[in-house]
Parts: C-alpha cells; structure tokens; sequence
C-alpha cells in the first residue's frame, strides 16, 4: 500500500513554517494518543504515521528531500515508525512537542507509562561531507567507504561520562524519574504538572566522578570509517541521509545523521543532460561522404556505431539505454545522444586545395537543403517527443 503525503497526514500546506508544522502534528497526535483512544488499532496506526511525518518534516534537511524526490528520496532515511521503532521510542524522541502541562493536565499527572523512558544526553549533530562520484560509480552504484571526523561515544566509560559505575548514582532530586511533578491550586481545582528535572537534566543519573578520557562528555574526537551505499543514477546536488552517522550524542543521547552531497567528477569525452549521456563526435568530409564504422565512448564501456554515407553535420544518432538509470524507477534508463560534427580542413596542401578547386563546381558538392534530413529544431523536437 502506498504511503499518504506526509503533509496531508498532518493536515498542512507544502509552505508551512516550522511551527505551523509543530502545531499540526501536536493536534493530530493528541486526537490519536493512544490513552485517549485505548485498544484501538487504527488510532495507533495513525499515531504512528503521523510521528513519521513529523520526524521528516521537522527536520529541514530531510523536508528539502522530500520535497524534491517525494518518499524516494528519503527512503530509509526515516526511522521507521511504522515497523522499526516502538511506542516509547515515538514518546522519547517527541514527547517534548506536547508540552509537560498538557501531559500533567490531561492524562493524569505525567507522562503515560509508554513516555516514561527516562531523557538520555543530548543529540549530536549532523554532520554534512561532500562525495565525488565519476560517471561509470553514478551508472552502476557504488559502495564507498570514507574517513570521517567527528564525535564519538567514549570506549573508555561506554558513552557514559563516568569514571566508573560507581560514579552514576541515582539523581536525589527526582529519585531517577528525570521528571519534577508540582501540583497547584487553581480555580479548576487541583492540577499536576511534570516538568523535567533541573538536578539532572531528565536524565534521572548524576555523575560524582567524570571518565578522564572524556570529561564527563561520553564522547571524544576521532576519526571514524563509515560505509556509504550510493543507489545508481544519483545526480550532482543530491543528498543522500545516512541516519545515526553524524556526531555521537552527549552521554548515550541520540547520534545526529550524516548527509552525504553528491557531486560530479567532469567527464574528458562525455558530458550529463539529466539521464542522457552526449557525446560530440568529430569525423572528417571524406568519411561523412563515404561513410564509416567507428567506436564512441560511454559510460560502460565503448560502442561500435556505423555512419552511413552522405551523413549532414548535425545529425544526431541515439544509443538507446546507454544512459543513466533513474534512480528512483530500476525500468527507467536514458539514452546516449551522438552529435556528428564534420570536420572542415583548415590547412591543405597546394595538391589538395588543386584536387578539390576541380569539384568545386560539381552540382552533387552543391549544398542541397531540400534533400537533407530535418532541421535541428525539428531534431530536437523528434528526441525528446
């Protein structure tokens, strides 16, 4: 089944703001909150759906993505709310976007059991790097492996920050919940409030002696290999997402992803028109009157072609699926575009200027439009119809 447009699954236009975004998806997950809505399948399934929608949107590289290539683009660039990540995994990432007076206020004081996962440190960063690819990679797809530095969790405590275990004890302030809960008298009555807790920043752990590899960080500089899988038929300008592959987060929180640029290498003989390939080939007068059989350059590789006699200047011949594979369609492949240019001689000897004076006046070396193939517009109009 195909999936729905993320924005009509939160109910806002292609030019929402951040916020306006924000605000959509907190509406529609308060409608399908699982509390509010107990043991029905279908609300779950919507509540997850619209926490995928929100985890791309939100994020404005993958939004960009998205925009450009619809859910190809950001295929398996989410992390997979319908199938991969559970309930508490949706509560612990976006459990911020309901705001703690509403949980206080609506279910009872706090977050419900599944969002009572205690907040880890902080996320790391993205991180963004550029990868060259040459024609044949882009034609094929590619396996790349690349040398990247950044953050990383810390092998001497475990990402933890501490010297030792010894060193995590359980936060007094909160007793280990990372959550504060207040109650207060208002004119409706009683109402609790959760807000996280400013002792150990919701992580329900303090540290008494900090990792000496780290300070306390969980994390250290380092320079870290990771595997690239670049899809055939990516493009210059592309991003491609690869999630969790950016900075490590402060002690054991979240890694931010890393996003790979994609760009060109420039092709000595070859240049890109969008999946097509172009190719300018050169021959002399003589062959373009005889004709002949000669190879031409392409992204697999070289390809035998015949010239036929009499061809024009300008004609254009076309290797069918010789270009490049539509990165999202694997049915979907360009052409190789073969321009002919002949070639007019610029320096002659004194016998070939004498050979060709005496043809000069010969009614079949008389240009003869009539009887020539179409022009080049009506060329390009039967290529590309």
């Amino acid at each position: 089944m195909s999936k729905r447009d993320y924005y009509e699954v939160i109910g806002v236009s292609k030019s929402a703001s951040q916020e306006e975004i924000k605000k959509a998806y907190r509406k529609v997950a308060m409608q399908y909150h699982p509390d509010r809505n107990p043991g029905d399948k279908a609300a779950e399934e919507k509540f997850k759906e619209a926490a995928e929608a929100y985890e791309i949107l939100s994020d404005t590289d993958k939004r960009a993505q998205y925009d450009r290539f619809g859910h190809a683009g950001i295929s398996g660039n989410g992390r997979g709310f319908g199938g991969g990540m559970n309930m508490e995994d949706i509560f612990s990432q976006f459990g911020d976007v309901f705001g703690d007076d509403l949980f206080g206020s609506f279910f009872g004081g706090g977050r419900s059991t599944r969002g009572s996962q205690r907040a880890r440190g902080a996320r790391g960063s993205n991180l963004r790097v550029k990868l060259k690819l040459n024609y044949e990679e882009i034609a094929r797809g590619v396996t790349k492996n690349i040398k990247v530095k950044k953050y990383v969790s810390c092998a001497t405590c475990n990402g933890s920050g501490a010297r030792d275990k010894g060193s995590v004890q359980t936060c007094v302030t909160c007793q280990g919940s990372g959550q504060v809960r207040k109650v207060q008298n208002t004119f409706l009555g009683q109402m609790q409030t959760v807000t996280t807790c400013p002792t150990c920043n919701g992580e329900g752990t303090t540290i008494t002696a900090k990792c000496g590899s780290c300070k306390g960080e969980g994390r250290v500089y380092a320079e870290e290999t990771i595997t690239i899988e670049v899809p055939a038929g990516v493009q210059a300008g592309m991003q491609l997402n690869v999630s969790g592959k950016g900075n490590a987060g402060e002690r054991g929180g979240m890694a931010g992803d890393l996003i790979v640029l994609i760009e060109e290498e420039t092709h000595k003989e070859l240049h890109r028109e969008g999946l097509n390939v172009a190719y300018d080939l050169h021959i002399s007068f003589t062959d373009a009157v005889f004709g002949t059989s000669l190879e031409v350059p392409t992204i697999d590789g070289r390809a035998k072609i015949k010239v036929p006699p009499g061809t024009q200047s300008g004609k254009i011949f076309r290797l069918k699926g010789k270009g490049f594979p539509n990165v999202h369609s694997s049915y979907d492949r360009g052409d190789q575009l073969i321009q002919v240019n002949v070639w007019t001689p610029q320096q002659l000897t004194d016998e070939e200027k004498s050979a060709l004076e005496q043809l000069a006046d010969s009614p079949n070396l008389k240009p003869q439009p009539e009887k020539t193939e179409k022009g080049f517009f009506e060329k390009i109009k039967d290529l590309f119809s």
